[in-house]
């Protein structure tokens, strides 16, 4: 499943992913993303940064999982047709591991906040 249609801005610290809800997305239920929706979109938000930075240094794509979510508050879940923007902000990078903060949002409505830790295999 796909839960990322663009990455729309990247830098070392920060980087920005876009997706369109869809009536067909999996994690859709009674016309809105599941809160799981929301947290995968998180998820490959980190896919995509890293992929990112893996394709522009030549290397290969290396695959993450999650390692921890700490402190998530859902606000409230997008409906379908509407747009969110993921924001990952890398606040530390060691040993493989990454930790994040996360926001996503629809136009100024908050989604989610809160912290991610992704590990790299």
């Amino acid at each position: 499943m796909v839960m990322v249609d663009a990455l729309v801005h990247f830098d070392p610290v920060a980087s920005e992913t876009s997706l369109v809800v869809r009536h067909d997305n999996i994690l859709v239920e009674e016309g809105k993303l599941t809160p799981y929706g929301l947290l995968e979109n998180i998820a490959q938000s980190c896919a995509a940064r890293i992929g990112y930075i893996n394709l522009c240094h030549a290397e290969t794509v290396r695959i993450g999982v999650i390692g921890a979510l700490q402190n998530m508050t859902i606000h409230a879940l997008p409906a379908v047709g509407e747009k969110i923007e993921t924001r990952i902000e890398v606040r530390e990078e060691v040993f493989g591991m990454t930790l994040a903060a996360a926001t996503c949002r629809c136009g100024e409505r908050l989604l989610v906040d809160g912290t991610i830790k992704i590990a790299l295999l």
